[in-house]
């Protein structure tokens, strides 16, 4: 090399996703009505439906605020309500008409369905406690089989990145099925990434069937409304 000649440097640089990749940003809808005994929640072909409560209305709000200023394609949001409701504010600030991918929808969880769910595991009973120590929901009675779930769940993921190479999608969807994504994507735990919070923001990027994470459960646009309420 000549003492002319600029020496060969390779630097380290800002992620991008590679060309043809679909950054998906995985959007847990905004907190629904509380579960009642004397109230159950109406059901769509057998899963629970409740609508979002007022603050799930607020973090909605929020997630618009957050996203109206970056590049979306497309939105999407499952067969259930709250997921739509979620995806309301976003979708109007940016003109965009929701698709539904359906197999995204909230794990079936059979007779704990319509609410039933958060007071059996508040009450902690004997199956509740196999569901966290085995990490299947199947373990409820008439639940979904956990492997019917993960595969519905992939399908659904792959189904809209095939549909929108180079570009960035919102998916408003459930936390089973964030956390069942993680999962997927990571060869973790089936619930290391269970309950991510009601309206955060996770980002996979996926191309040809592969799926990498870069970023789990972001809230930072939740906790300005905690910091804001102090002043």
């Amino acid at each position: 090399m000549s003492s002319q000649e600029e020496p060969v440097e390779y630097r380290q640089t800002r992620y991008q996703p590679p060309p043809g990749a679909t950054e998906l940003l995985l959007i847990r809808h905004g907190a629904s009505q509380a579960a009642r005994p004397d109230a159950p929640f109406p059901l769509v072909n057998g899963q629970g439906d409740p609508e979002l409560a007022p603050e799930g209305h607020e973090q909605a709000a929020r997630v618009a605020e957050r996203l109206a200023e970056e590049r979306i394609d497309a939105i999407y949001v499952t067969s259930l309500r709250r997921t739509a409701q979620t995806a309301a504010p976003l979708a109007e600030r940016l003109g965009i008409v929701p698709q539904v991918e359906a197999d995204l929808r909230e794990v079936h969880l059979g007779e704990w369905e319509g609410g039933l769910f958060r007071k059996m595991v508040a009450e902690n009973g004997p199956i509740a406690q196999r569901l966290w120590a085995e990490e299947r929901w199947d373990v409820i009675p008439g639940a979904e089989r956990d492997e019917a779930f993960a595969e519905r769940v992939r399908l659904g993921l792959e189904r809209i990145a095939a549909a929108h190479p180079d570009a960035r999608i919102a998916v408003f969807t459930h936390g089973g099925v964030i956390g069942q994504a993680l999962a997927l994507t990571t060869g973790s735990r089936p619930f290391a990434f269970l309950t991510p919070d009601n309206g955060s923001i996770s980002r996979v990027v996926s191309l040809g069937g592969h799926r990498s994470l870069r970023g789990y459960n972001d809230v930072a646009h939740l906790d300005r409304v905690s910091s804001e309420s102090l002043t």
